[in-house]
């Protein structure tokens, strides 16, 4: 970011605290929140590593959406729909976000 690059980073971030800690070391507008919303049973169609049978099972404790809670984004800047979304259209909300929200205003 301080090379003027765009960083896109995916976090596994169930608490709504620590992402409002995050966004707190960053200047207004530098933080774009992207929600990933899909339904937990889509989540666990897509888990080629069984991470989620190991969950319910017990073998993985504090597993997020399982065991342990996940508190959705109250005011994301962006939300996509993966469940309804193809990969191109998601792909397509983020960077008309960029375009419009974070370059023009730049």
């Amino acid at each position: 970011m301080d090379a003027g690059v765009i960083c896109i980073v995916a976090l596994i971030s169930p608490y709504r605290q620590d992402r409002e800690m995050v966004r707190q070391l960053f200047q207004e507008g530098q933080f774009i929140e992207v929600f990933i919303n899909a339904p937990l049973s889509v989540c666990e169609s897509r888990d080629v590593k069984g991470l989620y049978a190991k969950a319910r099972s017990g073998v993985i404790e504090n597993f997020t959406g399982i065991s342990s809670s996940y508190e959705p984004p109250l005011n994301p800047e962006i939300v996509l729909h993966t469940d309804r979304q193809t990969v191109e259209e998601s792909v397509q909300v983020v960077m008309d976000f960029l375009e419009t929200d974070v370059l023009v205003n730049k």
